[in-house]
């Protein structure tokens, strides 16, 4: 009885997984699931960042089908959640940026320790790093505006919480279902407190449904600004949107962890998709879809205004991970509860 509850439980996540927009499922091969020449990976990426990197993996391991699947952070740990329930994950490699999961699947002994090749060359912003997972970005969010409508950019996040102009029209994605919205939310409230995330409802703020939603209807003048993701801006930059990153003193950087799965059917391929993952080639895809590489020696875009990845390090809020993941429930709870 319980194992058909569980299965069913699973195969109800797994169809939101896969059905709901904005959301991408590839597989890039007919291989068996528990072939040797498979990968699969969870990721809370947009394809316009994971896309070039598989391709890029691809080229250099031609035998390795790779099956990526991208969905918001929530979502993904409710389908893992689904299949160990089940009994068996399906993913060898989980990638998102809500840094806290990382802390549990490694406490449930989830992870795999492994260290990737040329680790000496990467900046680590982890203290007590074990191997357990590897920061493959360095994310950051800023102050996105749409510049048909804000002539002068926001000076400072206090800004956005107290001027009229962004009364009813500045968004944050919902952070029960984002990592990077989670975890902003968690450094602001760090930096400047929790009333100051209720002066931004005070002022207006509204909950979108996920991070590129928020940038999407800022491009689109349904708001005036937004909290938004690096590269998911500067993707919509790409495409000719009216929008601006604008980054306060305080910077919002957060860490995007990857981790191989202690029980991966396919691990050595996981352990080369890391290398891989974490090597020039990948980190200069990364610096070029719009967000901040974890090495020294990438050549960075100037036209999206990125900070250097060693500022991007040094200058970032910063936040003890444990006691953000001992909080995780209470602050979803207590933000679900404010932006009913």
């Amino acid at each position: 009885m319980f194992k058909k509850f569980f299965m069913a439980i699973f195969l109800l996540v797994a169809m939101i997984f896969t059905g709901c927009g904005g959301e991408k499922s590839t597989d890039t091969g007919n291989a068996d699931k528990n072939s040797a020449n498979k990968l699969v990976i969870y990721t809370s990426m947009k394809e316009s960042l994971i896309g070039g990197i598989v391709e890029g993996f691809k080229a250099k391991n031609p035998g390795i089908e790779v099956d990526w699947q991208s969905a918001g952070a929530g979502k993904i740990m409710a389908k893992l959640e689904a299949e160990r329930q089940s009994g068996h994950l399906m993913a060898d490699i989980i990638w998102t940026s809500e840094v806290p999961d990382f802390y549990q699947m490694k406490n449930d002994g989830l992870l795999e320790q492994y260290q990737p090749a040329g680790f000496e060359e990467l900046l680590n912003p982890f203290d007590d790093y074990d191997g357990s997972f590897t920061a493959a970005r360095l994310g950051t969010l800023g102050i996105v505006i749409n510049t048909e409508k804000v002539d002068t950019p926001p000076a400072s996040w206090e800004t956005i919480a107290t001027d009229a102009l962004y009364k009813n029209s500045f968004g944050i994605a919902d952070p029960a279902l984002s990592g990077t919205a989670f975890m902003s939310i968690a450094l602001l409230e760090k930096q400047f407190g929790w009333d100051y995330i209720v002066k931004l409802h005070d002022n207006g703020a509204t909950k979108s449904k996920g991070s590129g939603r928020v940038v999407d209807d800022t491009a689109d003048g349904v708001l005036n600004a937004c909290l938004g993701v690096d590269y998911i801006t500067a993707g919509k930059i790409d495409k000719g949107a009216p929008l601006k990153m604008v980054y306060p003193h305080e910077l919002l950087m957060v860490p995007s962890p990857v981790a191989i799965f202690k029980d991966a059917d396919h691990k050595d391929n996981a352990k080369k998709f890391v290398d891989y993952l974490m090597s020039q080639e990948a980190q200069q895809k990364v610096a070029e879809a719009g967000t901040v590489p974890v090495r020294r020696d990438i050549q960075m875009p100037e036209k999206y205004n990125l900070p250097m990845p060693e500022d991007a390090l040094n200058n970032g809020i910063k936040i003890n991970y444990s006691e953000v993941l001992e909080k995780k429930d209470e602050t979803i709870k207590n933000f679900s509860n404010l932006f009913k």
